[in-house]
């Protein structure tokens, strides 16, 4: 036994054929990665709140750190990342829907320098009419959409991103008020690859 979080887990499997198929086009598409043939992003949003997801901490002997929890205001945060700690995210103050999406996309279509190939997943935002329309015009910029099977987000690396921003970097600061929020997560996304970095093996 060892002490450890537990993690949440998605409400289904995906069909084994459709993941080993899948599975093994994306490890052709890293290993083109690798040789600099095209830039393998990794996309997905995450939110973050006031609401801590840090269950413990240093603290006084005697004294509890407490922090305030409820209801709170949302930051979104759409990242596309790659496995040498590059990363092109925009937060949103609001809701994400396929609008926001396609918005960001095309943001992002002005970035790149080569052929670039985004991992998602099927949520709906991503697989949306407006979307799937949008797809051809992204492909003329030189930005292919590879779709993972469903229920399989350890196969989407920015997962990572999000564990350690939430998990492991933050720190109570962050949580004091919103605007401390936003500057810890603007802080990240700026210094991602310097300050902060993954190692992906």
């Amino acid at each position: 036994m060892s002490w450890r979080r537990i993690r949440r887990k998605v409400n289904g499997q995906p069909d084994p054929e459709i993941y080993k198929e899948q599975k093994e086009a994306l490890e052709v598409l890293i290993e083109e990665d690798k040789q600099g043939i095209i830039d393998l992003r990794y996309y997905d949003e995450s939110g973050f709140c006031l609401v801590p997801y840090i269950p413990y901490a240093w603290q006084e002997q005697g004294e509890t750190i407490a922090i305030e929890s409820g209801h709170s205001k949302r930051v979104n945060v759409c990242g596309f990342m790659n496995k040498r700690n590059e990363l092109e995210a925009y937060t949103i103050e609001g809701s994400v829907d396929s609008a926001v999406v396609m918005h960001v996309f095309n943001e992002f279509c002005k970035t790149i320098q080569g052929p670039t190939v985004v991992v998602v997943d099927n949520a709906s935002i991503h697989t949306s009419e407006a979307f799937q329309e949008a797809i051809p015009q992204w492909e003329k910029k030189g930005l292919s959409i590879f779709y993972l099977p469903e229920y399989s987000p350890e196969l989407n690396l920015i997962e990572i991103l999000w564990r350690f921003m939430k998990y492991e970097w933050i720190e109570f600061w962050a949580y004091t008020d919103f605007a401390h929020l936003i500057q810890y997560v603007e802080g990240v996304i700026k210094d991602f690859g310097d300050k902060y970095k993954i190692n992906f093996g």
